[in-house]
């Protein structure tokens, strides 16, 4: 299993963060943004410093993340039957070093952990709406090898 620059299909997107003396502006997606599919919901998640999510994989959802506060390192790993990544891992940080949105499409496995040693937060934009039935996952990060 090789480490990757990039995952067929996975795309980094740079966003503006613009200074403001009472509180910065930080952009998170537009319509028109490479990535951006459908609007299903958004929601927020936090993650403490050196805990991990484990492996899931949407079925159907593409993922829009978005780290406006600490810092998360993703892992993505693509099984998909036809894809020239397949077998691939990426691994990037995310955060307010490196301010970006990552756009995972369906069928790819992510796990990330929270790095940054203050507060955590992650934004998803995604596509659909919440739904048990079209994600995976797996209990622990031990259940896809690789050296975290």
């Amino acid at each position: 299993m090789d480490k990757v620059t990039t995952i067929e299909g996975v795309l980094l997107s740079p966003l503006k963060r613009i200074y403001h003396p009472m509180g910065d502006v930080l952009h998170g997606m537009k319509k028109s943004d490479p990535g951006y599919v459908d609007f299903g919901e958004a929601y927020f998640s936090t993650i403490n410093f050196g805990d991990a999510k484990p492996w899931k994989r949407h079925l159907k959802m593409t993922l829009n993340f978005v780290v406006p506060v600490g810092e998360i390192r993703f892992v993505i790993y693509d099984r998909r039957e036809n894809s020239v990544t397949k077998e691939c891992f990426f691994d990037v940080v995310l955060g307010e070093n490196n301010y970006q949105r990552i756009t995972i499409p369906p069928g790819l496995w992510v796990a990330f952990k929270g790095i940054g040693e203050e507060f955590n937060l992650l934004l998803n934009l995604a596509d659909l709406e919440h739904d048990p039935n079209e994600v995976e996952r797996k209990s622990d990060l031990t259940e896809i090898a690789y050296k975290w």
